[in-house]
């Protein structure tokens, strides 16, 4: 029997097995597929196999990172949650997935990445705390930006104005996605019946973090908090597909990360490990003010000419084998 694929993800928080909706697709999906996969939480997406997270590395030596890429290659492997749903539901589901990709995903970049109050108490002082050390300083600052540059192509500006006419335009789109979503769920458990699909995990995907994060700037989580149907399925997905999470329910993760440079650890000399951490540590701090546009190259170049020189695999039951990634 071939071992299990490796599925790289974010570490959970706020009560979910992982804080990133493209994570939370996957991991649901798999758990409605009963998809056996080796799990690694990490905190670093630079130690994952493409640099992004999700990644899940196959049995054939291939990395996928899209949720649809990763969903499709569990159903040729025939693990497929869609497999009873019609000819129309197939449709309508697809059309919903697009719809929330339209239309809520957006505003879900701009939530947590462009408003600035919740970007700053929240989205990069969370990355910031998990992060290993140099990452820390200088890593969440470069995700906002690619997170960004991903909503200005979504939108399809040519130039992203953060203002709160955009903001106002997202919401209003997300409250509209929302409803609609409401709508369609009405009183049933999942969409299609008593067995959830791949429409079940990308609803789930894009709530969760809504429903359970602590945010400043909480207007997406007080509409989907008014629509009882949608914040009852999201709660009782986590209840009963990751009821031994041990970030489930419990606010902020008491995980601690280990620092990427932990092979300082194993040096033998103390004041070989001082110099080696002085050393990344001014590395990290002259990365982080040229990411930030504090210190450009030519003049940095400058200054220093004028300086002398001296596994439980993911399934429904008990098939989840997951190793704890360091930070």
């Amino acid at each position: 029997m071939a071992a299990p694929e490796e599925l790289f993800c974010w570490e959970g928080d706020w009560g979910l097995p992982s804080i990133s909706t493209e994570c939370l697709v996957v991991l649901a999906y798999a758990k409605f597929a009963g998809a056996p996969l080796s799990l690694r939480k990490i905190s670093n997406p630079w130690r994952s196999p493409s640099g992004l997270l999700p990644a899940l590395r196959t049995n054939q030596k291939t990395v996928l990172s899209r949720p649809s890429e990763i969903i499709i290659h569990l159903r040729k492997q025939k693990y497929n949650a869609d497999f009873d749903l019609s000819a129309k539901e197939g449709a309508d589901s697809l059309a919903f997935i697009s719809l929330m990709e339209e239309k809520l995903a957006p505003a879900l970049i701009y939530t947590f990445w462009g408003e600035s109050a919740n970007y700053v108490e929240v989205t990069r002082r969370w990355h910031a705390e998990h992060m290993p050390f140099p990452l820390r300083f200088f890593l969440p600052s470069w995700i906002q930006s690619q997170q960004l540059e991903k909503l200005r192509l979504l939108r399809g500006d040519d130039v992203l104005d953060v203002s709160g006419e955009l903001e106002k335009e997202l919401y209003h789109d997300a409250f509209e996605c929302m409803n609609l979503l409401s709508q369609r769920l009405g009183s049933h458990k999942f969409f299609f019946g008593d067995s959830p699909s791949s429409l079940d995990a990308y609803v789930f995907g894009h709530l969760a973090p809504i429903l359970k994060s602590k945010l400043p700037n909480g207007k997406l989580q007080q509409h989907l908090r008014n629509l009882d149907n949608l914040s009852n399925f999201c709660s009782n997905i986590l209840l009963l597909y990751f009821p031994r999470d041990p970030n489930r329910e419990g606010g902020t993760s008491t995980v601690t990360p280990q620092p990427e440079g932990g092979d300082l650890d194993h040096v033998p000399n103390k004041r070989m490990k001082q110099f080696l951490s002085v050393i990344v540590a001014m590395g990290a701090m002259l990365s982080y003010a040229l990411v930030t546009g504090m210190v450009s190259l030519e003049h940095f170049h400058t200054k220093v000419q004028e300086e002398p020189q001296d596994s439980q695999p993911i399934t429904a039951q008990h098939h989840y084998q997951e190793e704890e990634g360091e930070g």
